[in-house]
């Protein structure tokens, strides 16, 4: 039974799967990406689910990396770095190929590995009010084992537009750079993704798993060659003295050593 999700599937074979960590702002936990990957592995091969919901409990959909989590890395050494790194990596790839329609109720803010849960969907749709953001530069880190999914949905042109600056943008600009398909006022979110989830159910399981497959294919590559790039990234950043200073900056709540104003 996981202890940081919820999963729910109703008679239609519609399966809820929620990040239930409210109090933390969802954010992903060691527990919580090992928890998501048995949960994409089980939902996928689960011949009485049709389409899954991914969304949040609480006011923040995925605030991105756990602190404790982060916290931990910091005295972990490089080998770990990447073991770690590679679960997250390992999770993502998990839902970015599930065999099942995977659409996204964007209810509250999404942050660092947020923005990736959010770019895995097949389509997501966030409310207005909330923020988004790739903050990683800020901790002196990059959106590496993210990466893949965000260009793969964004595309590069948008991407640059926000991966590397950190900024906070809102569910409306997110709609325009691609991250979402929809913003809706809070009250009509279930409207809206049930609007998504019902042109499913009148569709053959194995035909919808094939044609998902196929886009995958033709889409940007994202295999285990790009994945290794994205984990030795990671793993070199973390190693940075930029890293170093970045952390400890945000634990220690004072500005960075590059902050200028």
């Amino acid at each position: 039974m996981p202890q940081t999700l919820t999963i729910e599937t109703d008679a239609r074979g519609v399966a809820t799967l929620t990040l239930n960590r409210p109090e933390k702002h969802n954010a992903l936990s060691a527990q919580m990406i090992g928890e998501l990957t048995e949960a994409a592995g089980a939902l996928g091969v689960d011949a009485d689910v049709r389409v899954v919901v991914l969304t949040g409990a609480g006011a923040s959909f995925c605030a991105g990396g756990d602190l404790g989590w982060m916290r931990d890395q910091m005295h972990m050494d490089a080998a770990t770095r990447s073991a770690q790194a590679r679960s997250l990596a390992d999770m993502l790839g998990a839902l970015n190929s599930l065999p099942k329609p995977l659409i996204g109720a964007v209810q509250g803010n999404a942050f660092g590995g947020g923005v990736g849960m959010t770019c895995v969907c097949d389509v997501a749709i966030g409310v207005a009010g909330a923020k988004l953001g790739l903050t990683e530069t800020r901790l002196g880190l990059i959106p590496a084992t993210i990466g893949p999914y965000v260009l793969a949905r964004m595309g590069e042109g948008r991407a640059r537009r926000v991966f590397m600056s950190a900024r906070l943008f809102g569910a409306e600009q997110a709609v325009d750079l691609g991250i979402l398909a929809r913003c809706v006022a809070p009250e009509a979110l279930a409207e809206a993704v049930e609007a998504e989830v019902v042109p499913y159910l009148s569709c053959a399981p194995g035909a919808v798993a094939a044609a998902k497959k196929l886009a995958r294919d033709l889409g940007p590559r994202i295999d285990g060659q790009v994945v290794d790039h994205t984990i030795a990234a990671l793993a070199a950043c973390w190693e940075s003295d930029e890293a170093a200073e970045g952390i400890d900056a945000f634990f220690s709540k004072r500005k960075a050593a590059w902050v200028r104003r």
